[in-house]
């Protein structure tokens, strides 16, 4: 999974790991794209907005979304997000042992890369031996593809220029799945995994960073990059050694160019829409009204797939570790984030039905699990998840019961301490800070005091995976069908077990670090269902880990709101689902007038 900071079009899935997101409304935007031509006439070309740029062109090294890489790099698989079925992409097939342990995949004939040269099995036995499987590179990428409680990894090899075997050390469910990851280029990358620094690190940690001329960024997808113009905008051009064809033969994607630009707030992507600068934006619930009249006079259509795959959040910082002799987080503040009871006192004074009709306007649900409510393995309130209803009382009682006390009405500890603490989002997303706002306002009814502060996006996510120096947090994950794409956020060796994360290869040491029994519980359980071929004893499986997590609340989940997007009604070819977003299937879509 992946930090989100929302993203303007879901176009292939590389939801594997799961991204951290800054969660905003995404868009394909601009200033107004007709300001930016090209030399000849204007080109087919579909505009969005992101709110933040882009922190590195590196896929293994990215931990965010929006990214740029389901846009310029395909894996061996791909993830149909309307059947929810697993696709040949970069392999054609593939054929599976009767043991479950054996795959060999066959590629596609005539592949290649962005600068025209052949793609083939040195490509991928590169990628896996020496990028993902690679313990010198910090790659979430890694987590999804351990197996077992030995931690192993698949072996993979070279059985000839066009087909590769992939051997697990035990049956491995989501296998197929995790072979979406891309495919990265032997020929440009190799040398970078070879050369060490100083330190004696591959300098692969130090390339493709968003200071490489796009033109030396070698790619196998539907677009390459083609420009970057740092705080404006990402330009990419269609690829014309991009693999698929039309139903006549002709090339793939129709459109030609995508750009990306850089706007940091969301209000000014909704008014270069309806002045249209825009070809796309996310409709968040403070627009949806506004724009919904606007459809038929503004040429385009809003588009509704249901409740969003992604999850909002509030964490505490439950790392009991030290760095250098000092604590990460206060001991005092530490003894009330690692109470449960504390945890679930705050849960109860969250209101979320006031947060869903006043920012969400009433287009969102109650969220109760990290599991999408789209996939088969989500367990429902009503097959006995547990809630958080709205309950100041309740609140108040769960506190008491934890040795907290009330002095004119504010909440102190045992020791006398008041209850006062920080919380931080991403600056920019307008329903994020609407809901720290009334977060702030709802904990002061139980005599708790906030401190709330948003940041900006690269601030941000510096302090919750590197410096770790943060209290409480809201932010977002993406999400989806398979609970295994989670697994970098549930093992407590992984890149996103931001609770209590663990130092990941390059940063400093923590001393100290404890993994809790019901951490150590949900860990077990990702790999007993990622071992599991039989879907309702996964789907069991997984439902213990969703009761667990709200048992204990590792993260208070909040509102999942509708999946909405307006497009104009020039794009042909949307097949709008809430899993893939409006441009999933860019490759086939096409611009009518």
């Amino acid at each position: 999974m992946k930090f989100f900071s929302t993203i303007f079009l879901a176009i292939k899935h590389f939801w594997l790991p799961i991204i951290l997101t800054s969660a905003t409304a995404l868009t394909l935007t601009g200033c107004n794209p007709t300001n930016f031509k090209s030399s000849a006439a204007q080109v087919p070309q579909l505009v969005s907005a992101i709110l933040s740029d882009p922190k590195t062109f590196n896929y293994p090294l990215s931990q965010e979304s929006p990214n740029v890489f389901p846009l310029i790099y395909e894996g061996l698989t791909t993830e149909n997000p309307i059947t929810g079925k697993i696709e040949p992409a970069l392999a054609e097939s593939w054929e599976i042992a009767d043991d479950k342990l054996r795959f060999v995949f066959s590629l596609r004939q005539g592949l290649k890369w962005s600068d025209g040269e052949p793609l083939t099995a040195d490509d991928v036995v590169f990628t896996f031996n020496q990028i993902y499987l690679n313990e010198a590179i910090p790659a979430d990428a890694r987590d999804v593809l351990r197996i077992g409680e030995s931690r192993a990894l698949p072996k993979v090899r070279k059985i000839d220029a066009q087909r590769i075997e992939f051997t697990t050390p035990e049956p491995f469910a989501p296998f197929l799945g995790t072979l979406g990851l891309p495919i990265l280029p032997a020929h440009t990358l190799e040398p970078f995994i070879k050369t060490k620094d100083q330190e004696g690190k591959p300098i692969f940690l130090s390339k493709w960073g968003v200071d490489t001329p796009p033109d030396q960024i070698i790619v196998n997808g539907p677009y390459k990059l083609e420009r970057y113009d740092t705080s404006q905008r990402v330009v990419f051009r269609r690829n014309p050694y991009y693999w698929r064809k039309g139903p006549k033969g002709e090339s793939q994607p129709y459109i030609e160019r995508v750009i990306w630009q850089i706007v940091e707030s969301t209000d000014t992507s909704l008014l270069q829409f309806r002045s249209g600068g825009l070809d796309t934006v996310g409709v968040s619930p403070d627009y949806f009204s506004l724009l919904k009249v606007q459809e038929e006079q503004g040429n385009f259509k809003i588009f509704n797939g249901g409740p969003a795959t992604g999850t909002t959040f509030v964490l505490f910082n439950l790392n009991k570790g030290k760095r250098n002799g000092k604590p990460l987080v206060d001991p005092v503040k530490s003894r009330w984030f690692n109470t449960v009871e504390f945890r679930q006192a705050v849960a109860y004074a969250i209101d979320r039905q006031t947060m869903i009709n006043n920012t969400f306007r009433g287009l969102g649900q109650p969220q109760n699990s990290p599991i999408s409510v789209q996939s088969p393995y989500y367990l429902s309130p009503k097959e006995g998840l547990k809630v958080y209803n709205y309950n100041i009382e309740k609140a108040k009682e769960l506190l008491l019961k934890a040795g907290f006390k009330y002095n004119n009405n504010q909440l102190i500890d045992a020791q006398g301490n008041r209850v006062r603490f920080s919380l931080l989002t991403n600056a920019g997303n307008k329903i994020r800070e609407a809901i720290g706002s009334q977060i702030k306002q709802d904990l002061s009814k139980i005599g708790i005091q906030v401190d709330f502060t948003p940041l900006a996006w690269n601030t941000y996510t510096d302090k919750l995976s590197n410096s770790l120096d943060w209290e409480v947090s809201m932010l977002g994950l993406t999400g989806g069908l398979e609970p295994n794409d989670g697994a970098n956020v549930w093992s407590p060796e992984g890149g996103l077990h931001m609770f209590n994360q663990k130092p990941q290869a390059g940063q400093k040491p923590i001393e100290g670090w404890e993994v809790a029994p019901w951490e150590a519980e949900i860990a077990k359980l990702y790999i007993q269902g990622a071992r599991e071929l039989d879907p309702a004893k996964r789907k069991e499986i997984y439902a213990e880990t969703q009761r667990i997590t709200q048992e204990n609340l590792p993260f208070i989940y909040l509102v999942n709101p509708l999946s909405m997007s307006a497009v104009r009604n020039r794009f042909e070819g949307i097949q709008y689902s809430a899993l893939g977003g409006a441009f999933w299937n860019i490759h086939e879509i096409k611009i009518t007038n």
